[in-house]
């Protein structure tokens, strides 16, 4: 019998990656029928989905009825949330996640799996004050451990993808070019290649649900210091990229003005205590091993994403 997964932010990094790990995976494409849902079915990234054997529908995590119908004769669902940084942030965010968890449950869905992150402002000690992009996503989490339904958590690293795009690489004037923050050089990251290995994370849960439920994966390949990172860029680009150290308050000017307090304190976060926490790599390790599949090194990403510099 095959089963309904429901992937909600299909066409995104995340859920792109889940939909399409199991629709190429010669098991789970035959355990599971993909739904992938979507705000607009007709966008290209969802019509090669559609193509590749999923069923498209449309879908708003603020849309309760078009929620209900999305999950109509479920068995699992994988749960993304959409983070808008602004004054509603954490009651907006949560509101998505408890919504579609509550219809799951009444719908009479068997699992749940949620894209969550650790509690940082808990792990800091409350040290940092713009955290709620992590904390409102650890709250959904103890939300769906609550409710009657079986459940299992994929809590994605920093995105490699994010080198080049949200993290710029800039050149200097000098022929060389640089990465900036406002960590030191050794503060460590923990990576995660999102389009090609969240499925591998999510297929690990997929395929053994009663082994890893209640299970968080720290999904990330491994830790990289920033100075690790730029050197892998140089080798990559052939290209000398250097580590710039800002102060905080010409950091947070470059940044947009509505998510700047809170990715300044996301870095200071990560700085002072590790994505995941103390036991960070100790987690990653675990993540790693158990994932179905190789995941992909930032070395092994850089050459089949290069990044291409000016």
């Amino acid at each position: 019998m095959t089963n309904i997964l429901v992937i909600f932010g299909a066409t995104g990094q995340q859920g792109g990656s889940v939909a399409n790990y199991v629709l190429n995976d010669p098991e789970l494409s035959k355990q599971f029928h993909v739904r992938a849902v979507t705000r607009d079915p007709s966008k290209p990234v969802a019509q090669a989905l559609q193509k590749n054997g999923a069923e498209v529908v449309k879908g708003d995590a603020d849309d309760k009825d078009s929620i209900k119908q999305a999950l109509h004769g479920a068995h699992t669902v994988f749960i993304i949330t959409t983070t808008t940084y602004d004054d509603q942030l954490r009651p907006r965010e949560f509101a998505q996640g408890k919504t579609i968890a509550d219809t799951a449950v009444a719908a009479g869905l068997q699992y749940i799996i949620f894209s969550t992150l650790p509690n940082a402002g808990k792990i800091s000690g409350g040290k940092y004050q713009h955290l709620d992009h992590f904390d409102v996503k650890y709250d959904i989490e103890q939300y769906i451990r609550s409710l009657p339904i079986k459940s299992a958590f994929f809590a994605p690293g920093f995105f490699m993808q994010n080198f080049g795009t949200v993290w710029p690489v800039l050149p200097v004037g000098d022929g060389t070019y640089a990465i900036s923050n406002i960590v030191t050089p050794d503060t460590k990251v923990a990576l995660i290649e999102t389009v090609s290995d969240s499925g591998k994370y999510v297929g690990a849960i997929l395929a053994e649900p009663d082994k890893y439920e209640g299970k968080t994966f720290s999904a990330a390949t491994s830790l990289y210091s920033y100075e690790e990172i730029v050197q892998a860029i140089s080798k990559a680009t052939g290209k000398t990229v250097k580590y710039n150290q800002l102060p905080v308050s010409v950091f947070h000017g470059f940044l947009p003005p509505s998510a700047a307090d809170y990715l300044v304190d996301m870095s200071l976060y990560l700085q002072d205590f590790g994505t995941y926490g103390p036991q960070t790599e100790e987690l990653v390790g675990w993540s790693a091993q158990n994932a179905r599949g190789k995941v992909t090194t930032l070395e092994e990403y850089l050459v089949k994403n290069p990044i291409q510099l000016q």
